[in-house]
């Protein structure tokens, strides 16, 4: 696993994941050549998305993913000491890429803030 520093450059709420059809953030990462994106997802878009009865998932479930995606964002805020969304931007990360420079995580540096 490889670590990498840079920033938040864009964070956005929207649809966004599989097929466009997630309601999430999509959070923008960015450091000294290299930038990846990802997605908070809050699960299937109630707006694009119907439930079916034969889904293999509850409304229940997008309701937990929405809660979850809440949660996530709530704990952003904190840890970056800010209180909307758009105040992300520019805020300095901690990336680790696996042996594949696939993204594990990521966490802002709270410690330089």
């Amino acid at each position: 696993m490889t670590k990498e520093l840079g920033k938040i450059s864009k964070i956005e709420i929207g649809l966004g994941g599989y097929q466009d059809a997630m309601f999430g953030v999509a959070v923008i990462l960015e450091g000294k050549g290299w930038g990846i994106c990802d997605f908070i997802s809050g699960g299937w878009d109630m707006n694009t998305i119907d439930r079916y009865p034969d889904c293999k998932w509850a409304e229940s479930d997008r309701d937990r993913m929405q809660s979850d995606m809440t949660k996530k964002i709530s704990n952003l805020l904190a840890q970056a000491h800010v209180k909307s969304l758009g105040e992300l931007k520019g805020k300095p990360v901690e990336v680790f890429f696996d042996e594949n420079n696939t993204l594990k995580e990521w966490r802002i540096l709270t410690e330089v803030l």
